[in-house]
């Protein structure tokens, strides 16, 4: 169970200017590649006794504001966000021997965001939303084909299905964003942006693997 990684290098002088367009064009890449789910990321949350959570979500925007990420606000995860503000992701594109890591404070993304999100939806999705009562124990599973049932009832005649009050979106405002790529001999290549919170600004500092 071991790899020696071949497969690119990365340095400074092959950077995009900022650290979102780089961010892009890799994902541009993994999606290319085939990667599955190229978007997903691990995000990791503490409640305010430190303990951890992680889990992984679908990068659903990205842009100089940051990465965006929907789901329940009563979701365990939410209930982390909004206590602390903090948080951190991952992408892992293994097949590509990458990653990249952000790590910053959380916002809520704007209903207009979240509305306009939630517009482009399957259908399916939304009844799921309406339905999952997110990190709450359940019975069993027919407590859960149940839900979807009602509300599939619920909105049957509806063309459009609203959005939940309780449903949107979260926004991870980095401070650091590290490109990492593999190297033989565990020499990988870690590329970081730092950024100063005050003006905005940002540089770009390498760390040993």
């Amino acid at each position: 169970m071991r790899v020696d990684y071949r497969s690119g290098e990365l340095d400074v002088d092959l950077l995009a200017p900022t650290w979102h367009e780089q961010l892009s064009a890799w994902l541009a890449e993994a999606q290319a590649a085939g990667l599955p789910e190229a978007n997903a990321m691990v995000l990791a949350t503490a409640d305010p006794e430190g303990h951890p959570s992680s889990r992984t979500v679908l990068c659903k925007g990205l842009d100089e504001r940051g990465v965006v990420f929907y789901t329940n606000y009563t979701s365990a995860k939410s209930h982390d966000l909004r206590r602390t503000r903090f948080a951190s992701v991952t992408f892992p594109w293994y097949g590509l021997q990458r990653q990249v890591h952000l790590r910053g404070r959380v916002e809520q993304a704007s209903y207009a965001e979240a509305d306009a999100y939630w517009a482009s939806r399957p259908r399916g999705s939304q009844l799921g939303a309406w339905a999952s009562a997110q990190s709450v124990t359940v019975h069993d599973r027919q407590v859960l084909d149940d839900a979807l049932g009602s509300v599939t009832r619920r909105f049957a005649d509806a063309e459009a299905i609203p959005r939940p009050p309780h449903w949107g979106g979260w926004r991870l405002v980095p401070d650091e964003v590290e490109f990492w790529q593999g190297r033989t001999n565990r020499m990988h290549d870690r590329l970081r942006f730092v950024g100063n919170r005050d003006d905005r600004t940002w540089r770009v500092v390498r760390l040993a693997p």
